[in-house]
């Protein structure tokens, strides 16, 4: 899309569907599958997302399967995966309750989340310049197109701090839930790195 010499690529996150029997535990890369028993919900965010569009998820399973659900009901080409936006690699603490790493981190899990590196993995400080970097290489290469990212809640909070110039901690405060819409729209400019953005809704 382009208006007045300003080329607008809108990113139309989506987060995946549930994941039974992981709830309060650290998913990261393990790679469980999706709960799709409800099409009524696939249903109604099908209708939400553009007809037109270049489709993209991450490897993991859950995102996946999520995306191939969503196609099918829009009757679009399957998604291509995008390993570059699969969610934070949480090291040592997949697969383990929330209580449990917060026990042993201490006041680091609730005063500096953003910069606190599990064992073996990265931290969100970490994941934010990978995903700030893909959104730029796919925003470039799908230049004023539509482009439906079916991702991970962490993934989606890094394309926000990204657009909102926001610090680590602060964009992990975004609630990001199951099968929601996230809409950021990138605004590019005529001249060398003028770059703008829109948040039509978050979460929704």
């Amino acid at each position: 899309m382009a208006a007045d010499g300003f080329t607008v690529t809108e990113w139309w996150w989506v987060r995946h569907a549930l994941v039974r029997g992981h709830d309060g535990h650290y998913l990261g890369r393990l790679d469980p599958p999706a709960d799709l028993a409800e099409p009524a919900a696939l249903d109604s965010l099908a209708a939400r997302l553009p007809a037109e569009a270049v489709w993209l998820t991450t490897p993991l399973a859950r995102a996946r399967q999520t995306a191939e659900a969503l196609a099918g009901h829009c009757g679009v080409a399957m998604p291509c995966v995008e390993p570059d936006l699969i969610e934070q690699d949480f090291g040592l603490w997949q697969g383990r309750g929330y209580d449990a790493v917060y026990a042993e981190t201490g006041e680091d899990a609730w005063r500096s989340p953003g910069t606190l590196r599990p064992d073996g993995g990265e931290s969100f400080a970490e994941m934010m310049p990978r995903i700030a970097g893909a959104v730029e290489r796919l925003s470039l290469l799908h230049a004023g197109r539509r482009i439906v990212a079916i991702a991970h809640a962490g993934t989606i909070r890094a394309a926000l701090a990204q657009a909102l110039d926001l610090s680590p901690d602060r964009a992990l405060g975004f609630q990001i839930d199951t099968l929601t819409v996230t809409r950021i729209d990138r605004i590019a400019g005529e001249r060398p790195g003028e770059i703008y953005w829109r948040l039509p809704c978050v979460n929704r």
